[in-house]
């Protein structure tokens, strides 16, 4: 090779070490809206059991895994000790750092108390989360994807061979970020009939500006992606309208409860209280319940809250479709 040649070789490796390499997402906004939600079809099965973690006297627990659209996604199972049939309940846990979360966290005191009373409980880890599959644009996602993990969680659980579970019988809770996400399985009417009901424990806010505005706006790490893909809530309001659930009260279809502290700093009561009233305004079945002085976890309260979500729960099985 001579000098020339080589010296041009230099220049095209040197050219391609400096182009920056194309990340862009081929998803779409349009493909991570309530109404994509609503339209999507599910495939929530492949429930399997991984270890068992704990046997007591009332309860079996097992890490396990169930298929959302392409991905195994990992969780933890309770099944009661007892010939059944055992209504079922998948649950939803907060925000926790996915570096730092792991298998079954974020909802464990209500994992044993619902499994003693004869629940089936299936806490779902989301994707992303624990030992389940990554998907690399989950970020822009808006937890649409988890609200997906969430329905197809539920009908895993009816897909599934445990033969003492009620498969008639699937609620749904979710507690802060959960939560949020119950209200977006609520309103998506592609997933109607997989819950009887949902139990909501200070959710965040179905308004979904108020969510980027607290958590995101000054944390360049979460909001740059999401401005880059869609734009601030001021430059895009109507993207921003069509993944907020308070716009879409008109198409829930099974009762909700939420349980709030008027002192919760991390999601503000005023958040619950403005979607009681927008789905009160729709003509929803709501059930609303404020624990003075508490915070975002519930302490004094929270024995009372879940006797009142385990009636509350009862009262609308019938609801549920196969």
């Amino acid at each position: 090779m001579g000098k020339r040649s080589r010296i041009l070789s230099l220049l095209l490796a040197l050219t391609l070490a400096l182009t920056p390499v194309s990340t862009a997402s081929a998803l779409t906004p349009a493909e991570v809206t309530i109404d994509a939600l609503s339209a999507k079809s599910f495939n929530g099965a492949e429930l399997t059991l991984v270890k068992l973690l704990t046997e007591t006297s009332k309860y079996t627990k097992h890490s396990v895994t169930y298929r959302s659209e392409n991905l195994k996604v990992s969780g933890v199972l309770y099944i009661p000790k007892g010939k059944g049939p055992f209504p079922g309940v998948v649950l939803g846990h907060g925000y926790i750092d996915t570096k730092i979360y792991k298998n079954g966290q974020g909802m464990r005191r209500e994992q044993d108390y619902l499994a003693s009373r004869g629940f089936v409980v299936l806490h779902t880890d989301y994707r992303n989360h624990s030992f389940g599959d990554d998907d690399p644009e989950s970020q822009l996602k808006f937890r649409m994807d988890y609200s997906t993990d969430v329905i197809n969680a539920g009908l895993a659980l009816r897909n599934s061979k445990i033969r003492t579970l009620d498969k008639k019988k699937i609620a749904y809770m979710g507690r802060s970020m959960g939560g949020g996400i119950g209200f977006n399985v609520a309103v998506a009417t592609s997933a109607e009939g997989v819950f009887s009901s949902f139990v909501l424990f200070a959710p965040t806010s179905a308004n979904y500006v108020e969510n980027f505005n607290k958590w995101g706006r000054g944390n360049p790490e979460r909001a740059n992606p999401l401005v880059k893909f869609v734009g601030l809530p001021e430059e895009n309001p109507s993207f921003w309208a069509s993944v907020s659930p308070e716009n879409y009260w008109s198409q829930v279809s099974a009762p909700i409860m939420i349980h709030h502290g008027d002192k919760d700093e991390s999601c503000p009561i005023r958040w619950a209280r403005a979607a009681a009233k927008g789905l009160k305004g729709a003509g929803k079945e709501l059930t609303f319940h404020i624990y003075r002085g508490e915070g975002h976890n519930l302490m004094a309260g929270w024995g009372k809250a879940m006797a009142r979500s385990i009636d509350f729960m009862g009262r609308n099985w019938q609801r549920s479709e196969p």
